[in-house]
């Protein structure tokens, strides 16, 4: 039994003719007969009841028409919904990302792709990459933006990197210059008063690496504290922070330079589950996570390059 099967048999019961169901199908009567007649071996009936005047059905094609009917609609349905989301004219993308970017490369790229796509439905996730890849492999997000410097293992997941960026240390831009320096050693740095992340932070967890790798003790005032609030205090000159570059843009009201002794970076990357395909919304969603960050790795002012 096939969907042409089917569409044959409720055009000839509409119609009650042969001869006409096949001129609205565009068959041949004998490739109609025959599709009817492959239908009838498969269900072992008769469905019509031939005769000169027309055909009827039997009782076994009675009890079929409504099942047909039914299913030619659902098929229908099917191909609506396909066509519906290779043209983004519906769909979901699940998509998670760390606090720092939600608030820079991400909240650019959903408000370009949302602009593009408004029917598309976002769902966005905000976690540690930890917490993010978790989620991916369990089936809650259709793609994470994550870090991948100093991050758990990726080995199961499909990543993609797209930007390498400098993290920088900001200051309020009331306050006098940290340096008259184009870059600061991390030395310094520590002796400075600090407003430090959250221990769910991967940023925490590269800044803590790189103090301990020095012999080096910072300088803490308010530890704990998220991204939005971080920067607040920071603004507000209660401390420095150590923090991404691109978090920077369209803040005025801070002074960022750059680290030296070490440089430290982070790798964004953009992981999804290999062994599922994604749709077609998520890979458009891809697309345009890649180019907003590509953008921003090709501004002159930019400590970001591409991976």
């Amino acid at each position: 039994m096939n969907l042409e099967q089917l569409r044959a048999f409720v055009t000839v019961a509409q119609l009650g003719n042969f001869t006409r169901a096949a001129e609205q199908l565009h068959l041949a009567q004998p490739s109609l007969s025959r599709q009817i007649g492959a239908l009838e071996q498969d269900l072992g009936g008769e469905l019509f009841t031939r005769a000169r005047t027309g055909s009827t059905l039997t009782a076994a094609g009675e009890a079929l028409l409504p099942l047909a009917r039914r299913m030619l609609a659902d098929a229908a349905s099917v191909r609506r919904e396909l066509d519906a989301l290779a043209g983004l004219r519906r769909g979901r993308v699940r998509l998670g990302a760390t606090p720092t970017l939600c608030i820079s490369l991400v909240a650019e790229a959903l408000t370009a792709f949302h602009a593009a796509h408004p029917a598309i439905e976002l769902h966005l996730t905000e976690r540690g990459s930890r917490g993010l890849l978790d989620a991916l492999a369990s089936g809650e997000l259709d793609l994470a933006v994550i870090t991948t410097s100093g991050a758990p293992s990726t080995e199961k997941f499909t990543v993609t990197p797209l930007l390498v960026e400098e993290l920088v240390v900001v200051s309020s831009s009331d306050a006098p210059p940290l340096t008259a320096h184009e870059s600061i050693p991390l030395a310094e740095v520590a002796e400075l008063p600090q407003i430090v992340f959250s221990s769910s932070y991967d940023l925490r967890t590269t800044t803590d690496a790189a103090f301990a790798a020095a012999g080096l003790t910072p300088r803490t005032v308010i530890e704990g504290a998220e991204m939005d609030a971080v920067l607040r205090f920071v603004e507000r000159a209660v401390g420095v922070a150590i923090v991404p570059a691109m978090v920077l843009i369209e803040r005025k009201g801070l002074r960022a330079v750059r680290l030296s002794q070490p440089t430290l970076t982070r790798t964004i990357s953009i992981a999804r589950v290999p062994d599922i395909a994604p749709s077609p919304a998520a890979e458009v969603m891809q697309r345009a996570i890649a180019g907003t960050a590509a953008a921003w790795a090709a501004r002159p002012e930019a400590t970001m390059r591409l991976a």
